[in-house]
């Protein structure tokens, strides 16, 4: 790979000075302060102090999928490497992780990886395919499918993720990094139907026809979430997201009944570290309080609900995170602005506000443009 892919840059210097102001109290869990503590600027920043409902200086934004997809210097990169051995390569995971850093000026750096490295990282044969996602070579159809999904050992099995995480911490400064890992419903619904699917047959049918089997499905993959969360904080990330893009295919009951314990024993397995967790899904709607009950710090809301709305379902003691449609950014920008300041309006209402898009950022968006939505979010929150 070329020289400049692990030239050392710190994008944080030109976020402005709000990310690097010195105080002289820093925050403590839930709104306490240490006095005359020395300051830590990660847990200063507005993203660590809505994540934590207090006051903010500006209204923190970032993108889910900012890092790839939508940037030129990232395909640049990218050439010829697929994702997978990308993610396993610290060069790349650092030079990935900060291009959004610097071109959008966001908030938050997330960490450039997939919801599936973990099982590339024990021996599970899959593979991410262009255009269609996760495809796995061996599907979970019965017991003997559950042989694949062996204990992690984190400091062979991730150690790449380590030093990747370890490596944007040293380049990020001020700037948080948001680890992530995906819900065990989400993994199993790729591992179960074989690769994407848009109704679940085959996870339903084991869910509701298997739940014992489904069960110890989850359980493994809880533990094998855990760990590499777990990885990710003690390398140095300050906030971590949960993705259960899929559980918005499952009514409220199945999800209490099947899913939520297995969610919850994930971010349980975190809660000492003293990061927020951030819960989000897609479609979760009618799901949100269970979502927060789970043990999340932050519930991520898509587009489909507003987000003082979301806010008065789950109840004042979780901040949000979203939720501009997606779709959006491709409108003409007096659209666009105007959405973004309803979306601000709506967050105001809420404890702690992070703003985001409902969902992912799409290949075809325009970087510009997302660009201008971070400076219109700033402009206009500023306290």
């Amino acid at each position: 790979m070329h020289d400049s892919v692990t030239e050392s840059l710190n994008p944080a210097a030109d976020l402005g000075s709000a990310a690097t102001e010195k105080l002289t109290e820093v925050p403590g869990p839930r709104g306490e302060t240490a006095p005359d503590a020395p300051l830590d600027p990660v847990q200063d920043s507005d993203l660590l102090r809505a994540a934590r409902r207090e006051p903010v200086r500006r209204t923190p934004v970032w993108f889910m999928r900012q890092a790839g997809r939508a940037l030129p210097e990232y395909r640049k990169v990218r050439t010829g490497i697929p994702m997978l051995d990308a993610c396993m390569r610290p060069d790349l995971v650092t030079e990935i992780t900060l291009q959004p850093v610097r071109r959008y000026g966001v908030d938050a750096a997330v960490f450039y990886s997939d919801i599936v490295v973990p099982l590339k990282a024990i021996g599970v044969d899959v593979e991410l395919v262009p255009n269609v996602g996760p495809v796995l070579a061996n599907p979970v159809r019965d017991a003997s499918g559950l042989d694949q999904i062996r204990p992690v050992d984190p400091e062979t099995d991730l150690a790449a993720i380590s030093e990747a995480v370890r490596q944007l911490v040293g380049e990020l400064g001020p700037t948080p990094l948001i680890g992530f890992g995906g819900a065990p419903f989400t993994v199993a619904s790729y591992l179960i139907e074989g690769g994407p699917s848009k109704n679940h047959e085959k996870t339903k049918a084991m869910m509701l026809g298997a739940p014992e089997l489904f069960a110890e499905l989850l359980d493994r993959l809880a533990d094998l979430t855990a760990a590499f969360l777990r990885v990710q904080i003690g390398a140095g990330a300050s906030v971590v997201q949960l993705f259960d893009s899929w559980a918005g295919a499952l009514a409220p009951r199945d999800y209490e009944r099947y899913v939520l314990p297995h969610s919850t024993k994930v971010l349980a397995s975190v809660a000492d570290l003293g990061v927020p967790r951030i819960h989000f899904g897609v479609g979760t709607g009618e799901l949100l309080p269970l979502m927060a009950a789970a043990g999340a710090d932050v519930v991520g809301v898509d587009w489909r609900v507003p987000l003082d709305e979301a806010s008065r379902r789950i109840g004042p003691d979780y901040a949000v995170q979203g939720n501009l449609d997606p779709a959006v950014m491709f409108a003409p920008w007096p659209v666009i602005e105007a959405k973004v300041r309803e979306v601000l309006a709506d967050g105001a209402k809420t404890p702690g506000h992070i703003f985001n898009l409902g969902h992912g950022v799409t290949p075809d968006m325009d970087p510009d443009r997302l660009t201008r939505v971070v400076e219109l979010v700033h402009e206009v929150s500023a306290r």
